[in-house]
């Protein structure tokens, strides 16, 4: 169940050994539909795409800032029914990429694993080691073996969007880059962040 005002790790892998990007334009659309479907609803703080999977940290919106989108949305009296509101926007948009995708490659099924993974963010620490994380998955998997190298990312405009939770989380810009090139430098502490983030 998602929570208004609340920030989640969400994330989500391709079905068996298939990919979900096979080009480039499969990530401007993923990123295209994303938007149209899920912008109503939250704020998108940090993200990674990935050939066969994806990372998103997002803050779940107001419910009256949501209710102003959806009309549908201000008729659910119930919190459940609110929730479950926010979670169908999610399969919408999962949804609508694999029909586009299935058509485009001639393949049949879903493509992503049932079921998208949420993890709600409960403290600052977490908070800021999530943004990490995200940011250095490329590496992790073996994409690149520079973070900046990937193109698929929040890395570079996540302190201009969000200034004032950067600062926040990190007290400056330079503070910011210096996070994350020590969790290369040291991997093995990026490393240990997955058994406690994912």
């Amino acid at each position: 169940m998602l929570h208004f005002e609340t920030y989640y790790h969400i994330y989500n892998h391709a079905n068996g050994d298939d990919n979900l990007f096979r080009e480039a334009e499969n990530y401007n659309f993923f990123l295209k539909k994303y938007h149209q479907h899920l912008d109503p609803v939250v704020e998108t703080i940090a993200w990674c795409l990935m050939p066969n999977h994806f990372h998103l940290l997002v803050k779940i919106k107001s419910e009256e800032a949501v209710a102003s989108t959806f009309l549908k949305f201000q008729t659910l009296e119930k919190f459940e029914q609110r929730s479950a509101f926010l979670s169908k926007q999610f399969s919408n948009f999962f949804s609508s990429y694999t029909q586009s995708f299935n058509k485009v490659y001639k393949r049949r099924g879903s493509l992503f694993i049932k079921n998208f993974k949420r993890k709600e963010v409960t403290d600052e620490a977490y908070l800021r080691s999530l943004i990490l994380y995200i940011h250095l998955n490329p590496v992790k998997h073996g994409f690149v073996k520079e973070m900046n190298s990937w193109f698929w990312t929040s890395l570079k405009t996540f302190p201009d969007a969000y200034p004032d939770l950067a600062k926040q989380l990190f007290t400056n810009f330079e503070q910011y880059n210096i996070s994350h090139q020590n969790k290369q430098i040291y991997f093995e502490e990026y490393t240990k962040l997955e058994n406690d983030l994912i």
